[in-house]
């Protein structure tokens, strides 16, 4: 969202997974597997002035909520979305699950501009694009719990697409077997779809394919500076949470403007 040229105009984001919106790093599930140590507890040391001028805008999204919640919260995308907004600004978080679309609205009432919705995400993307202000962000988080999910997000994703043809979309998978990922991109190449940028951070690039050994995003229609941003970020970001020098970063177009 830094990233995007705001102007005056109104602005919209829609994301269609949300999840309980809100995390407890104190929480016994988080201190019994020592993830937080190895993600978000990582990044407490500085980075140079350029990369920390990119994750400015996160760090102040996680102090505000720090501020509502305690210091153990940790902000998922819609409250990180909420701290961003402006004056006019909406967004909107889905989620399906009732027990956590209960917690997502709950961690969303302080949040002004952020509503949530109980609905299953792929309708909510259908039904929510375009949206009245013309301009806006989709984010796109499935859960990935069946096989063959990646290949019916990218279906998704070229779906909304033709509908909203300007909209800047991004969607997030998980890096197990990279070959997965490969064909979801060439499916996505092969759809004459323009401007679509791939973006992955690895803790292991050479982890078993049964394994999570990273994660990535497909953006279309991403703001200009976007692509050199990542450069500049991702490698830092693998350096740090990999320090065994297992980890890497991926910045490629799989369709460029005019390819």
């Amino acid at each position: 969202m830094p990233t995007i040229p705001w102007n005056t105009q109104p602005y919209f984001v829609l994301d269609t997974h949300g999840g309980i919106g809100l995390y407890d790093l104190g929480a016994d599930e988080a201190t019994r597997t020592g993830e937080s140590l190895r993600g978000v507890g990582l990044m407490e040391a500085p980075f140079n002035d350029a990369v920390e001028a990119l994750l400015a805008p996160w760090r102040a999204a996680l102090a505000q909520t720090r501020r509502r919640h305690g210091p153990d919260a940790l902000p998922g995308s819609p409250l990180i979305v909420g701290e961003m907004l402006r004056p006019g600004d909406r967004a909107l978080a889905i989620e399906l699950h009732p027990a956590d679309y209960a917690l997502l609205k709950a961690a969303l009432e302080p949040v002004p501009g952020v509503r949530a919705l109980h609905l299953d995400g792929w309708t909510a993307l259908n039904a929510n694009i375009p949206p009245k202000e013309r301009r806006g962000l989709v984010l796109i988080d499935p859960p990935y719990e069946k096989p063959g999910e990646l290949l019916f997000a990218v279906d998704q994703l070229a779906r909304a697409l033709r509908k909203w043809s300007t909209g800047i979309m991004a969607l997030w998978y998980p890096v197990k077997d990279p070959r997965a990922v490969d064909d979801a991109a060439a499916r996505l190449r092969a759809s004459g779809l323009r401007k679509l940028l791939r973006l992955e951070l690895y803790i292991d690039r050479h982890g078993p394919p049964d394994r999570l050994n990273g994660s990535g995003l497909i953006i279309a229609n991403p703001p200009w500076l976007l692509h050199d941003e990542a450069r500049t970020l991702l490698p830092a970001l693998a350096e740090r949470l990999a320090p065994d020098g297992r980890g890497g970063a991926v910045c490629t177009w799989i369709a460029g403007e005019n390819d």
